[in-house]
């Protein structure tokens, strides 16, 4: 791998978070040795948090969200993604549309391949040391499946971005020169191998954990959660049997314990319930953000450019817009705001008046469209807490205009957004907003860190990894189960009856259509189309911006130049195709 890797200095960097009351206790032995911190149940248990900490690097930032859900079917640049923002703006077109993709992409470095191979040396580090640990004999186990888990996650992530990787299970000691790429099998034979010993030996709540792991520590590993990942580990593998048993049991075996399908799905996305029992593992963000490596940054990203608007200046409520990421027809069409409460539960699309000071006023020129409008000239078209700005997936009747709703505020409609063949208009400035990730709790409108938790691993995913995995099986019947689990809680009041699916809909097209709708943004899209072989087909059938420039060979990503010029042994440690 890299040339100069010695494992203490990623111990060290993970061990060097601080304690806070909100994440996993965390304890940071200054000056100490490897052979001193890993020698101690106390040193052992920061090492254990700290193999956690490389998640920050990808979940819940800018980086994460380009890396594994842009250069997909449902999202598209906009304005401040598309090359030509200001210097202070890092926009990463080559993930959003593929052009000038290359070995050097920092992000596919800095925040996939460099985090998940930390990651890994540090569980190796600690796995060398943990029979010399001095755990209590109660705590042994799961400490050994925490690690292992771990390992499995970080390798996961790379073998599906990268295809065969170097599979190291041992630390690496000293400067290595020479790497070798596993093939995907063996990768995927190691992940499985661990997550099964994790399936086995973690408890199944935090309130059973043995000491010192407590139940305060929000964001560790339990067994549902493995059994969560072991579903997706197995589908990605191609045993859909054996998925489709984890997912089954996700699914039904843990209502005793608390995991069950929110009521509502908006209330998936407040703040104010965000650890609820359907996650069932997050990153898990302090309130006191200088804790947090950074933070949850979502929030920014998918928002749109509100702030310019008639009747509107930036505030917390409203957020910060980033304007970076912006849905494509493709996504917006799949949505049946008839009948499916997730549509208005993932986006916004009003805007209410916060200023006075902006707001337009009727003129001479409506009036002589509308005479009715006459006794209004020179008055308010709205006032503070009216709508604003209206963005809507909907066509808005041209004869709408004769009366106040286009006049009395701004409307972007779909026509105004995107062609009949869904390419896009305009400045890519206005547009249903993705408002999962909103942080209302920050301290100024200015704030760009939020404290909010990231999901990894849901419910709702992983019941529509059990669909899938029925699919899969040719089991139709199963496969519709599964969907209707999801769409009766999607349900708008009323209409449960007009969102159910039958057998005869079941295929992996529409469990990918499922997925989106169910969640959209949330960091597994390009996962799961290049899971399904299906990144190539969608991007081109939905992707404007993308589809001329995609090819097959981009269903892995570029191994970072820096590490092939770095190994001597380069007739072994080759490129990607394509790359």
């Amino acid at each position: 791998m890299h040339k100069t890797i010695r494992p203490l200095t990623f111990a060290l960097l993970a061990l060097a978070a601080s304690a806070c009351q909100d994440q996993l206790n965390e304890f940071n032995p200054s000056g100490a040795t490897a052979e001193a911190v890993f020698t101690t149940p106390e040193g052992f248990e920061t090492a254990i948090n700290g193999a956690y900490t490389y998640n920050r690097t990808i979940y819940g930032k800018e980086s994460g969200y380009a890396l594994l859900e842009m250069g997909t079917d449902i999202w598209t640049s906009a304005a401040s993604n598309d090359g030509t923002a200001a210097s202070n703006v890092r926009p990463q077109p080559p993930l959003m549309n593929y052009l000038s993709l290359n070995t050097d992409n920092v992000w596919v470095k800095n925040n996939l391949w460099t985090p998940c191979y930390a990651g890994i040396n540090l569980v190796n580090q600690a796995l060398k040391y943990i029979n010399t640990a001095g755990l209590a004999s109660s705590r042994r186990a799961s400490a050994e499946a925490e690690l292992r888990f771990m390992r499995a996650w970080y390798y996961y992530h790379l073998v599906e971005s990268f295809g065969p990787v170097p599979l190291r299970l041992e630390p690496t000691e000293g400067v290595v020169t020479t790497a070798t790429r596993a093939p995907v099998a063996e990768v995927y034979a190691q992940i499985l191998a661990d997550v099964e010993f994790a399936v086995a030996n973690l408890p199944v709540t935090l309130a059973t954990y043995p000491a010192p792991a407590t139940a305060n520590d929000y964001g560790r590993i339990t067994r549902p959660a493995a059994e969560a990942f072991a579903a997706k580990a197995y589908l990605s593998s191609g045993n859909y049997q054996r998925a489709a048993h984890f997912a089954r049991k996700v699914t039904t075996a843990y209502t005793a314990q608390g995991v069950r399908l929110v009521t509502s799905y908006a209330s998936l996305w407040d703040i104010a319930n965000q650890r609820n029992s359907e996650v069932l593992w997050a990153v898990n963000y302090s309130t006191n953000l200088t804790f947090n490596a950074g933070s949850h940054t979502g929030h920014q990203w998918f928002l749109m450019k509100y702030d310019d608007q008639p009747g509107l200046v930036r505030d917390v409520a409203n957020g910060l817009p980033g304007v970076r990421y912006m849905p494509t027809r493709f996504l917006l069409d799949l949505y049946n705001e008839q009948n499916d409460a997730r549509y208005v539960g993932s986006f916004k699309q009003a805007w209410i008046a916060n200023s006075a000071t902006n707001i337009p006023r009727w003129t001479q020129a409506e009036v002589n469209q509308n005479a009715a409008l006459a006794p209004l000239l020179g008055q308010p078209k709205f006032a503070v807490g009216d709508t604003a700005v209206l963005t809507t997936k909907r066509s808005i009747p041209a004869f709408d205009q004769l009366y106040t709703r286009r006049f009395r505020y701004k409307t972007y409609d779909i026509d105004d957004l995107y062609n009949a063949d869904g390419s896009l208009k305009g400045e890519r400035r206005y547009y249903p907003s993705l408002r999962k990730f909103d942080d209302p709790t920050r301290a100024t409108a200015t704030t760009t860190e939020s404290a909010r938790d990231a999901n990894m691993l849901r419910l709702g995913d992983i019941i529509l990894i059990g669909a899938e995995a029925q699919v899969r099986l040719g089991r139709a019947d199963s496969a519709a189960y599964y969907v209707n689990l999801v769409r009766t809680r999607a349900a708008l009041p009323g209409r449960t009856a007009a969102m159910q699916v039958t057998p005869a809909q079941m295929n992996l097209d529409f469990v990918l259509d499922e997925r989106a709708r169910e969640l959209a943004g949330e960091q597994v899209r390009w996962l799961d189309l290049k899971r399904t072989g299906k990144l190539t087909e969608r991007v081109r059938l939905h992707n404007p911006d993308a589809k001329a420039s995609i090819q097959d060979f981009h269903a892995r990503r570029p191994i970072p130049q820096s590490d092939i010029d770095a190994v001597t042994n380069k007739g072994e440690f080759q490129q990607n195709p394509g790359y």
